[in-house]
């Protein structure tokens, strides 16, 4: 059975889509960005600004639909900016620890949604 999943605690969709899916035991996230679900302003301080408030984002879908980020089976990454990978990884790391991370691939991209410099989609499995 598909159920769509949206939390006002997370920054409604820039497009035609939901935050995320949940089917047949797994949550599908739509890739976030570092729009600030209270104000709507798109965070781009630095880097690390930008990728802890994806990862806040992708926490309030995941918390909607009782998960946490250990439930995470794999993270989909894009940047704009490939010199930003240890930087962006040194926050990353702040959510994870090594023996729950989930997999993941880190992709260079021409553009983002709002000009994002960072997106993160995730798939999690349901409990």
């Amino acid at each position: 059975m598909r159920q769509v999943l949206n939390t006002d605690q997370a920054p409604a969709p820039v497009g035609p889509y939901n935050q995320s899916i949940s089917a047949n035991g797994t949550l599908y996230v739509s890739g976030q960005v570092a729009i600030d679900p209270t104000t709507g302003d798109m965070l781009q301080e630095s880097i690390e600004v930008e990728t802890k408030q994806v990862m806040r984002n992708i926490g309030a879908i995941l918390k909607t639909a009782g998960l946490s980020y250990e439930d995470i089976l794999m993270c989909n990454v894009f940047v704009t900016d490939m010199n930003n990978y240890g930087r962006i990884n040194t926050i990353y790391a702040e959510f994870f620890n090594s023996e729950t991370a989930p997999a993941r691939a880190l992709v260079e991209v021409s553009r983002l949604p709002k000009d994002a410099n960072v997106e993160i989609s995730v798939t999690a499995t349901l409990k």
